[in-house]
């Protein structure tokens, strides 16, 4: 026994060697990538983002090209394994990121800040999700009963949206694989076959009841048996025009008038596949069959498959908010404030960052940001004043002297200051106030409303003229801890730490046109300093770090507090005190536990839907989604981080599983009317009337119909399509439009809403000049044979 106890502490010794030599990996250049290699370094040792994709990868999922996030867990993964190469070569980082932007192709030199926006950039838009929205039982979708189906009736809550189930941005590659997704021709294939009088008879039912439900909508109801929306507070309609389908399929027009269609602007957002049931579940998560409800009624019952539903039109389609652990760990808020010194308004602007881009103050600007009337003007303009206010005049004559000697003295804290001082508008720069509605002189200052958990500084030592570019070399000096950002934190700023350590620094060495690349990175497990040089890894000093060139900077919340909430926790858990509940709780927040300053509380929001359960597009992989605590661990962060909701038991939403079935349908529903009509549009030979429509609102709604988009398009917007002309909507010259039938637009104009409606009517040839034209055709073909 004695004996196995030291080969187990011998296995420990040996476990915690290959530990500290973690992260120690250098990257291979291949052809001028120093610029890519130091962002990787210095980006690597940032820990809340590469203990993510260590301890978090299996939530590294996306359908997007060129899955750059799965390339740079793979590097991340080399780079900290315990059985570490000597280098690694970045070879898929490398290919994803020119697939993305052209201008990293080639072998020639860039720059390492730019490189490095663009891979958060598509870090950020690979792993996004949509944050989750309260459950909204409002946004109802009614079905309209066939005429010969009265007895059929749908309650409200039969069509609620679950927005949480189809929110997240990372969908299974296998479930995504099994969406719906049909093209037109596919779509084709789904019309039965019948003879030309069935399918006359059919198709006059289907045009009927288009009819009469476009006649119910246009009285401003849409009525079943147990539900009625008002339709006209959705849409606002100029002079329209209200179908009537007559036998022969011609249309009939009945006018009504009322207001004019809202300016409606629709949000460009992609979103992926939508989530598909999912056939087997985890053993530990209970599950029952969905209760079963004839919920479709169709146009007739013999063609089931030619099914009309009517849904209450939406007003807009809500623009979505997004986050990723990108933004959870980069993203700051700037608030800018614009006083009109006239009128004495003052505008507020608040704009998220990932990184800021600090100037270098020459000596004039220096001595204006030092002397004690522009402290005292900042201070009064409620700017920046109080990062100065403890230095007097002799610590200020002091770096003046030094100065003439060994050129002006510029610390990271200046930088910060002219970054943050006054901005005087005047002259060409102007400000257009709105309420004097004049150009006015006005004051510009800004601060920051709350702060990141790493806050990344470029320092801009590069300017790019018309025919050639420079660089500034002055020496910045900067803080290896202790750098506070209270002076520059707005009075209701959302931070309760300000002082933040720095994590690496990337510089550059040589001038404008031709230089290098290294990063100086400080080790998270022994906190020792080295030099990254491409393949060479090197330990360095404190002071060699301090006098480097620096060019971009990651500095990290620091708080003791955080540090004592982590043993504290630590120690509950080797307590090993028996529980009778285990509580769930988001991997993701527990790695902000882990390696964040500031958690903030518990969101257990990305494994559970609004109702409560597990989303059944996440049922198969809860276990990575969520973890298990005992319960006096629980009662310890829910006390001290609050947040929620508590679970101790997953269960698959069976509400979010009907809502899944139900918007299949309707997609399949909308898709298979659309070909119908379309397929009968493209019939007719000489169409008296053909509608316009935006192609980019139907690129949205083709997406969402097809499975490739989650959510469903906004009103039907064709004011970017349209022109007014004496009074008159024409369409816009080279508009990105489309023509489709007048049943096809009430169709859709039925669901979605919106407008404006716009019509072009051909022009109908001569009668003499067909023969000859048809004469010509055929002269052609028979040549052609």
């Amino acid at each position: 026994m004695p004996s196995n106890g030291s080969e187990d502490l011998d296995m420990e010794t040996e476990e915690e060697d290959d530990l500290r030599a973690r992260g120690l990996t250098g990257l291979k250049n291949i052809g001028n990538t120093c610029y890519m290699n130091a962002a990787l370094q210095a980006l690597s040792n940032c820990p809340p983002l590469t203990q993510f994709f260590l301890e978090c990868g299996t939530l590294v999922k996306t359908d997007k090209r060129p899955a750059l996030c799965k390339s740079y867990q793979k590097l991340v993964s080399d780079l900290w394994h315990k059985n570490r190469p000597s280098y690694v070569v970045p070879t898929s980082v490398f290919e994803g990121v020119k697939a993305i932007n052209p201008m990293f192709r080639g072998y020639s030199q860039h720059d390492s800040q730019e490189f490095l926006r663009c891979l958060m950039d598509q870090l950020h838009e690979e792993l996004k999700e949509t944050l989750p929205e309260p459950y909204d039982p409002s946004n109802t979708i009614l079905l309209e009963d066939s005429p010969d189906e009265d007895s059929h009736s749908q309650s409200d809550n039969d069509f609620q949206s679950c927005e949480s189930c189809g929110s997240s941005e990372r969908a299974d590659e296998t479930q995504s694989g099994t969406a719906l997704a049909v093209d037109t021709n596919e779509a084709e294939m789904l019309i039965p076959e019948q003879d030309e009088i069935q399918a006359n008879r059919e198709w006059q039912k289907e045009k009927n009841m288009i009819n009469d439900i476009y006649r119910s909508g246009v009285n401003g109801v849409v009525a079943g048996n147990t539900g009625v929306v008002d339709m006209d507070k959705d849409v606002d309609t100029t002079t329209e025009a209200t179908p009537i389908i007559s036998s022969q399929g011609h249309i009939k027009m009945q006018s009504r008038t009322s207001d004019a269609f809202p300016d409606i602007q629709l949000s460009n957002i992609t979103r992926p596949h939508s989530p598909v049931p999912v056939a087997g579940y985890v053993s530990k998560m209970s599950t029952s069959p969905p209760k079963s409800s004839s919920v479709w009624p169709c146009l007739n019952p013999a063609h089931k498959k030619a099914a009309v539903t009517t849904f209450s039109p939406p007003k807009s389609k809500r623009q979505k908010k997004y986050r990723s652990v990108i933004s959870d760990v980069f993203d700051g808020t700037i608030v800018s404030s614009v006083q009109c010194l006239t009128c004495d308004r003052v505008s507020v602007t608040l704009e998220n960052f990932q990184d800021i881009s600090l100037p270098i103050p020459g000596k004039e600007d220096l001595a204006k940001l030092h002397s004690a009337t522009h402290q005292t003007s900042l201070v009064k303009a409620g700017s920046c004043g109080e990062a100065y206010a403890p230095q007097g005049w002799i610590a200020f004559v002091m770096e003046y002297i030094k100065s003439w000697f060994w050129g002006p003295v510029v610390t990271l804290q200046d930088c910060l200051a002219a970054f943050f001082a006054r901005d005087e508008l005047k002259g060409d720069n102007m400000y257009s106030c709105e309420k004097c509605k004049k150009l006015r002189n006005g004051v510009k200052f800004c601060k920051m409303q709350s702060l990141p958990e790493i806050l990344c500084i470029h320092l801009k030592r590069f300017r790019h003229e018309l025919m050639f570019s420079t660089k500034i070399n002055t020496h910045v000096s900067f803080p290896l801890e202790g750098l506070d950002l209270q002076p520059f934190l707005a009075k209701d700023g959302l931070a309760q730490t300000t002082n933040y350590d720095l994590l690496s620094v990337i510089c550059h060495h040589g001038t404008a046109s031709r230089g290098h690349y290294i990063a100086y990175c400080r080790n998270d497990v022994n906190n020792l300093w080295y030099e990254f040089d491409d393949q060479s890894v090197t330990e360095v000093s404190e002071s060699c770090v301090q006098n480097a060139e620096a060019y971009v900077l990651f500095y990290k919340k620091s708080s003791e507090d955080a540090l004592k909430e982590r043993r504290r926790v630590s120690a509950l858990f080797n307590m090993m005190e028996p529980s009778l509940l285990q509580f769930y709780v988001s991997s993701q927040w527990l790695n902000k536990f882990k390696t964040f300053a500031e958690p903030g509380p518990i969101s257990n929001d990305d494994f559970l839907c609004s109702h409560g359960g597990v989303p059944p597009n996440k049922a198969a992989f809860i276990h990575d989604l969520a973890s298990m605590l005992p319960q006096n661990v629980w009662d310890h962060l829910y006390t001290r981080y609050g947040g929620g909701p508590a679970v101790n038991h997953l269960y698959v939403c069976q509400t979010c599983q009907i809502e899944i079935e139900k918007l299949e349908k309707r997609r399949k529903s909308e898709l298979d009317m659309f070909v119908r009509l379309n397929k009968a549009f493209q019939e007719e030979e000489s169409p008296v009337v053909i509608y316009c429509i935006s192609m980019q609102w139907f690129r949205e709604w083709e997406g969402f119909v097809k499975g490739k988009d989650n959510d469903a398009p906004g009103p039907i917007d064709n004011s970017k399509i349209c022109v007014s002309k004496n009074g008159h909507l024409t369409l816009k010259q080279g508009a990105d439009s489309g023509q489709i039938s007048e049943e096809t637009w009430h169709f859709l104009h039925l669901i979605y809403g919106g407008g404006p409606l716009l019509t072009v009517r051909p022009n109908i040839s001569h009668p003499e000049a067909e023969p000859s034209q048809s004469e010509e055709k055929i002269e052609m073909e028979t040549r052609s044979l």
